[in-house]
């Protein structure tokens, strides 16, 4: 049996680098678990940040590669309205090096950072892997897309939280946390576990990292930060959801 084509979504403005990438990825496999045989790829192109984000709401790919030089919008803009509607991993190429950079985009939505000039051996490596993770994230047993914590409402369609009927206003790394919470309730999730779902490949003190948006995420859906419900800490391992608890408030 013909496999499905896997769709690709390749945004650059320069078309040798899209030519580049396009190639690599239909002379290379992109197998993903225990496929027998790797499914062929559907490369789709855009030029422009409007254009690629109007292919991936309409094409709805399997993985984005994102390159921050576009003539219109910025990576950031970009990843963040993909991230609106799409849990499609995003792996962003960039000339630059800055952390600060790297950050912003990876707090916006992005899954991995290459830069360039780079290897495509190196860039179908890192594409296999985020397929990979992609992969075990769907076949997890998914929250329900409406969620009831409390007094909290959280749509995950919508990627909206709201308390008595008013908007809780989240980052994208705070929804990223608060999902990866939400995917694995009453489980303790280790630091390492955490900032993975959160940051993919990334490095990072994920121990610190971790201190400071949890503490932003409580602020937001506890009652009481200092004494919080649902966000449990396990001291030296982690955190754990605790989506019904019953403390005191």
């Amino acid at each position: 049996m013909t496999s499905v084509p896997l769709s690709v979504l390749v945004i650059d403005d320069e078309p040798q680098i899209r030519r580049v990438v396009r190639n690599a990825l239909k002379a290379e496999a992109l197998a993903v678990g225990d496929a027998a045989e790797a499914p062929s790829v559907r490369a789709l192109e855009a030029a422009t940040g409007r254009e690629g984000i109007d292919l991936a709401a309409s094409e709805l790919p399997a993985l984005v590669i994102l390159d921050l030089g576009l003539p219109d919008l910025t990576g950031i803009a970009v990843c963040r309205e993909i991230r609106r509607w799409s849990q499609a991993p995003i792996i962003v190429l960039s000339a630059r090096h800055e952390d600060t950079e790297k950050a912003a985009l990876l707090d916006a939505g992005a899954d991995d950072y290459m830069t360039k000039p780079f290897s495509s051996v190196e860039l179908l490596a890192r594409a296999r892997a985020q397929l990979r993770r992609a992969r075990q994230l769907g076949e997890r047993s998914a929250p329900a897309e409406r969620v009831t914590i409390g007094d909290l409402t959280v749509d995950l369609a919508l990627r909206r939280v709201e308390r008595h009927g008013a908007v809780v206003h989240l980052t994208p790394t705070e929804w990223a946390l608060l999902r990866a919470f939400l995917e694995h309730p009453r489980k303790t999730l280790t630091h390492r576990q955490l900032f993975a779902a959160v940051w993919g490949n990334s490095e990072g003190d994920a121990q610190q990292y971790l201190r400071v948006y949890v503490g932003h995420l409580r602020r937001k859906i506890e009652r009481d930060p200092m004494r919080p419900q649902y966000l449990q800490t396990e001291p030296g391992v982690g955190y754990r959801f605790e989506p019904d608890s019953d403390a005191p408030h």
